[in-house]
């Protein structure tokens, strides 16, 4: 820590604010002691924490939601922590959202203002608190962001706790990390008096480090309760009046709150070693490695290392360590002996162990009769970095010595303190007098040691025949010793003859271990509780009541392992009996990235529940470890056991039958398709959530992902398929798709060669409304290598691209979305894999690849983004509008295309479906003398020109479309033609083919699809995407139950579902196309609103913006149309324009002029004031119409008039339908009396034609 984040303490002054504090005027001692004083424990409010968290529901937290709880930067530079909340508009750059909520409108505290040429610390402090109980537990969350986590050296958070004239380290970030929301656990132990804690952060310049904490959590801090209670007969009583385990007393902590546990009277008889001075009479053997006595303030501050010693919580404290350093002996084993004792049965020994920094530590406590060695605890694992109590009770027939050893496992650090041998530890030399009853301890088995002398070196196993191998090869799923020894302890068991490679790393008052029961058992323990969890006789892993000082779950852990498969799965039998507070549950931590994500739980109910649960675990690098925890009231009838663990199919390349079935509909299942479940982030197989139906009935199953979804920002979701067999000929893999939603993001189809970098075979960015649509990539042929196919949803919004190459052998195949936001979902269904390459791409966007388009000559037109291109060109493309985002572009300076030359863009040839297709593109000619951009259609070798395009106002982006009529097969041909410019470039972006004729520009009646209509890409605007859908009624996208073009639920109009945006400003942009210079123009449009009128502050606008500026010529207040209501708005600009539509809380009048924005279109948009935030209502936008040159004069008045309801539609609907079965019962009855007399009878004919419903293929 700096010398600034050392300063002594002093009072904090608590801020005025909403936040009630101390309104019962509770003594100063009483504030901030974790114990509610006042009736609404105001007195526990701006103490770090509140007194509660609303959103959490958990007692004294901040999550920052309502203030900073006292929290204080005490930097002495600009680096130093703010209160802030997630920006979309600085995605990738720090965290996507708060931990709290889980979205953008949460709020956290975050560093800022990083040094750039000197080393800077950012220091957080909090308020004064009191009187932490030896039971107290901290847990934060923090987030990590920037270049440095794929670093070999990382900045490091740390916590530490002031306490009188020191400050002492409680916890450190780890040496690895990854990018993300992670959980902080420290342990500060009895605290007397006053304390204050303090976060730190130091980082050398231009290091881009980001920290985030958010949601500070403060557990079992708080002393028992002041009071006479009812103790039972195993306690005793406090002299403050709470109650505790006699076995607890004299333990060498305070856990009355009092120290009248560990009075001197009572515990005079107790041999107690701290280590301060020397050994106390126990032995080191001789090494290495080797105990060593030292101090936190000698040793450093290296991850595994202890920060302070048990006995003094302090800095100088003394331990006995052995650690994993240059000098040490990795993996031996440090031997400490006590003296001989006599055979007794009322010996106890009670210690404080710390392991810390590495997995495979060990601590073994054992007794040793006639050089015989006795196992009785063991601790292997990483503890984390506190000090864990363990207490061992010896009955032993014969002398004997207490024996510890202690193995550092790599980068890991083992220590003991407080050695402390109860009065019925006699020496063979000289008896200790006094004994004091305590009870017999139960006859629990504990997990038993894996350890042991080993032939093999540190970084080796051995096999049972005695052959070393790698220790990344054991426990891989695959039998690397020839007697298979190395897979036999790897999770897999049923604790019949052992453990089976579990081992329990609890630090609480709960342990598991291991449990025999017999025949006589089961019936005894049924006659005297009927909540028994034993059904059979045998052995199983059991919750059994711990030695430890912390009240949390209970926890065991696997050896280490991996790599797995995509089918890996784990099963076990399982019973618990517990009330709701109890829970059991399966979480799998993953080492590389430093995560813990939970796999599985069950809640107790009040009643014995069992079975076997399957838990799928999923392909995984090495190393990860499976956890099991629990959490019960062992003091009364709670139990919990797990029996006959298996882990199924997780050898690395296992294939599974349906491995080769790409093509899915998802109707029977997953075929070759799998879950990638190393993230929270799911895709989920249902019938729909509210976002829609599937694609392939309307009423069957499709996969979607939900980015709303609670703790998955940030991360990915996968779909896999297993690796799929070489292919000698490229193959065209079609799949329908939905994107849906203000904030949706990105979907890609990517390929992952075998040692090579990543390809994008197809992207589509933004919402696409609530609609199916179809899309197709071609996958390469492979040669003799395999692949994989994955549909993931990562977080970098600008992953590596680069074109397919026909002659490439490939690896692996990816779908992945990015999430821009937290408003949206992802939709996939019908996924084909046909033989041949894919035809002309219908919509490109140049993000995956140039689409088929091939220039005349080399080196003029080009695929590039604006951050990594060496051509001139567009600042940012038009699909993503970020630097990163691609197009295509030509130079046309004089050097690179002299004045009349010509550089060729050719498609690929198209199949026409229909008579008349639209062709659409956005274009972009630089300043100064660009040349031109000439468009052909060619047929047959036939070229016809269509477009030409030399002169446009603006380095802008623009739209151009033409209808073609063809008569077979056709290609578009698109031609840069020099015009002698010192510099100049022509850019492409975002090809389009549809069916139908090109509507008029800025028109449309949206049924097939936006025309040209969008929102703007920007992330910098922080806006949200109108969508698109018809009028069936979605759940999570209301809008009208009809259009207006059709007037049924069939038909499609934009909406904007108002209720999703935030306060401070944000809004919903529906841009047009830039629109030629117009001096007497009309837009015409029909717009349908659902806003509860006293929610009227919201407003629905249109805004021209041009050269001149910006200016608002329409606006209605938010409120209730009866149906859809028409408006017809003049237009008179002398520029090149936009039109666009807002809903803006400070309302504009018609003709109100605003300064210009440079490169900002006119807008419609809706916006909701933050004193009405959240705003529940819909507002949707259909059939816009615009004229060009002819003014709105000529406009019909029924333009303007009410559309009525559908209710009402339907009353009219009805009576039509009513007159029109009068006039058909008449007619048939015309009909039948002209039949009876007609001449002659005609001869039936059998039809052949089957009855019902008919299947039939078709073409999209």
């Amino acid at each position: 820590f700096q010398p600034h984040c050392l300063s002594p303490i002093a009072r904090t002054v608590l801020p005025n604010g909403s936040v009630v504090v101390n309104s019962c005027s509770s003594a100063a001692e009483q504030l901030c002691n974790f114990v509610c004083d006042c009736s609404d424990c105001s007195d526990e409010n701006q103490c770090g924490y509140l007194r509660g968290s609303a959103v959490l529901g958990t007692p004294f937290t901040c999550d920052f939601e309502d203030s900073d709880c006292g929290w204080q930067d005490v930097g002495t530079s600009t680096y130093g922590w703010v209160r802030g909340r997630a920006s979309l508009a600085m995605w990738g750059t720090g965290p996507h959202s708060d931990h709290t909520v889980g979205t953008d409108l949460g709020w956290f505290l975050v560093t800022v203002s990083p040094p750039a040429k000197t080393t800077g610390t950012a220091c957080l402090r909090s308020p004064e608190m009191r009187e932490a109980a030896a039971t107290c537990e901290i847990r934060a969350w923090y987030h990590l962001s920037g270049s440095w986590l794929n670093q070999t050296e990382q900045p490091v958070l740390r916590l530490a706790v002031a306490h009188k004239d020191e400050v002492v380290g409680l916890w450190q970030s780890p040496t690895r990390s990854s990018e993300g929301w992670h959980q902080l656990a420290a342990y500060p132990g009895r605290i007397t008096e006053q304390f204050q804690l303090i976060f730190s952060l130091t980082q050398p310049p231009t290091c881009g480090a980001e920290v985030a904490l958010d949601d500070i959590m403060f557990r079992n801090c708080g002393l028992p309760k002041v009071g006479q209670q009812v103790c039972g007969h195993r306690e005793s009583r406090c002299r403050r009046g709470s109650c505790l385990a006699r076995r607890r007393f004299c333990d060498g902590t305070d856990d009355c709150g009092d120290n009248s546990d560990e009075g001197t009277a009572q515990c005079k008889n107790f041999t107690r070693c701290s280590f301060d001075y020397d050994l106390c009479g126990w032995e080191t053997a001789a090494g290495p490695p080797v105990w060593g006595r030292n101090t936190s303030l000698n040793l450093g501050t290296s991850y595994g290392i202890p920060t302070r010693d048990h006995s003094n919580n302090s800095r100088a404290g003394f331990f006995l360590h052995v650690s994993s350093g240059p000098t040490a002996q990795a993996g031996g084993t440090a031997q400490l002996s006590s003296p001989t004792f006599q055979a007794t049965d009322s010996c106890s020994l009670v210690l404080y162990c710390h392991l810390h920094g590495s997995a495979t530590s060990n601590l073994r406590i054992s007794y040793v009769t006639n050089s015989t060695k006795h196992l009785m605890r063991e601790r292997t694992g990483d503890l984390g970095s506190c000090w864990v109590r363990e207490r061992v009770d010896f009955n032993v027939a014969d002398p004997f010595r207490v024996l510890i050893e202690g193995v550092a496992g790599s980068e890991g650090t083992v220590a003991i303190d407080d050695l402390i041998l109860s009065q019925g530890c006699v020496k063979e030399q000289g008896e200790l007098v006094g004994s004091v009853p305590h009870p017999a301890p139960e006859l629990l088995v504990t997990l038993p040691s894996q350890a042991g002398a080993s032939p093999c070196a540190s970084d080796e196993v051995a096999c049972d025949s005695g052959d070393c191998i790698a220790a990344e090869l054991a426990c891989d799923f695959a039998d690397t010793c020839a007697d298979g020894s190395d897979e036999k302890r790897c999770g897999a068991t049923t604790f019949e003859s052992g453990a089976g490679g579990w081992h329990d790393v609890s630090v609480g008052r709960l342990r598991w271990g291991l449990q025999k029961v017999t025949e006589s058992d089961i019936f005894l323990a049924a006659q005297s509780s009927p909540h028994s969890v034993f059904l059979c006789p045998g052995t199983f892993l059991a919750l059994q009541t711990g030695e430890g000082q912390m009240v949390s779950p209970a926890k065991a852990q696997s050896p280490l392992l991996g790599p797995s498969g995509p089918a890996c799965t784990m099963e076990m039998s399982y019973h618990i009996h517990s009330g709701p507070q109890g829970f059991l549950a399966i979480s799998v931590s993953d080492h590389s990235t430093g995560t813990t994500q939970l796999a599985w739980q069950i809640q107790g109910c009040g009643s014995t529940t069992g079975g076997r649960v399957r838990v799928p675990l999923g392909e995984r690098s090495r190393p990860f470890q499976v956890e099991l925890l629990a959490l019960v009231d062992l003091q009364g009838s709670a139990r919990v056991s797990v029996d006959n663990v298996t882990l199924e199919q997780c050898y690395l390349n296992m294939m599974a039958p349906t491995a080769a079935e790409l093509s899915c509909n998802f109707e029977r299942g997953m075929c070759g398709w799998y879950q990638d479940l190393s993230s929270d982030f799911r895709w989920v197989r249902s019938t729909g959530q509210g976002q829609g139906s599937d694609h392939t009935t309307g009423s069957g199953y499709f996969l979607s992902v939900d980015s709303s979804v609670p703790w998955s920002h940030g991360q990915p979701a996968q779909l896999l398929t297993s690796r799929q067999e070489p292919a000698a000929a490229p193959r065209c893999l079609s799949f329908w798709y939905r994107l849906a939603g203000p904030q949706v993001g990105t979907l890609n189809l990517k390929l992952w060669p075998e040692g090579g970098e990543e390809v994008v075979l197809w992207t589509h960015r933004g919402s696409q409304g609530s609609i199916w649509h179809r899309a197709w990539a071609t996958l390469p042929a492979t040669g003799q290598q395999w692949y994989q196919v994955r549909t993931r949803p990562p977080v970098s919004l600008a992953p590596a691209r680069h074109r397919v190459s026909e002659t490439a052998a490939w690896g692996q195949v990816a779908f992945e979305v990015l999430h821009d936001g937290f408003l949206g979902d992802v939709g996939l269904d019908d996924i084909t894999q046909t033989a041949g390459p894919c035809g002309a791409e219908l919509s490109c966007s140049f993000e995956a690849g140039d689409c088929g388009l091939a220039a005349s000559r080399k080196g003029t037109w080009q695929r590039q983004n604006n951050r990594t291109g060496t051509t001139a060109g567009p600042a940012a493309d038009r699909s993503t509008g970020t630097t990163a985002g691609h197009y295509m572009v030509v130079n046309t300076g004089r050097v690179s295309l002299p004045p009349g030359h010509m550089a060729a863009l050719t498609s690929q040839p198209y199949q026409p479906s229909v008579s008349a297709q639209c062709l659409a593109f956005w274009y972009q000619l630089s300043a100064g003398t660009p040349g031109s951009l000439r468009v052909f259609v060619e047929q047959s070798r036939v070229r016809r020109k269509v477009l030409s395009m030399s002169a446009v106002e603006g380095s802008n982006w623009h739209r151009s479309h033409v209808t073609v009529q063809p008569s077979g097969t056709w290609q578009v041909v698109f031609e840069a033609v020099g015009a002698g410019g010192d510099h100049g470039y022509i850019a492409l972006d975002d090809l389009q083919v549809s069916d139908g004729a090109c509507p008029k520009p800025a028109s449309c009646d949206f049924e097939r699809d936006t025309c040209g209509w969008s929102s703007p890409s920007d992330p910098r605007l922080h806006s949200f995407a109108w969508g698109w859908k018809s009028g069936i009624t979605l759940a999570k996208y209301p809008g009208p139950e009809q259009d207006h073009t059709l007037a049924t639920r069939n038909g499609h109009y934009m909406h904007f579902d108002t209720g999703v945006l935030g306060a401070g400003g944000t809004s919903a942009l529906l841009e047009s196309p830039p629109l030629p210079a117009a001096t007497d123009s009309c837009l015409r449009f029909w717009y349908h609103m659902d806003i509860p009128e006293h929610l009227s502050s919201g407003e629905l606008r249109v805004t021209l913006h041009g050269a001149a500026g910006q200016r608002t010529v329409w606006s209605v207040a938010g409120h209730r149309t009866r149906g859809w209501q028409g408006a017809v708005v003049p237009v008179q600009s002398p520029s090149e324009f936009q039109v666009s539509g807002a809903t803006l809380g400070c309302r504009v009048s018609p003709g109100v002029h605003q300064p210009p924005r440079p490169h900002l279109p006119l807008q419609i948009s809706f916006e909701i004031t933050t004193q009405r935030w959240p705003m529940q209502g819909t507002v949707a936008l259909d059939d816009i119409m615009y004229s060009a040159r002819v003014g709105c004069h000529s406009s019909l008045e029924s333009s303007v008039e009410e559309k009525p309801s559908g209710s009402f539609v339907a009353e009219v609907l009805l009576s039509l339908l009513l007159a029109l079965i009068i006039v058909a019962v008449v007619a048939a009855g015309g009909w039948y009396w002209l039949k009876q007399r007609g001449p002659a009878r005609r001869t039936p004919t059998e039809s052949n034609s089957p009855q019902g419903f008919d299947n039939i293929t078709f073409r999209d």
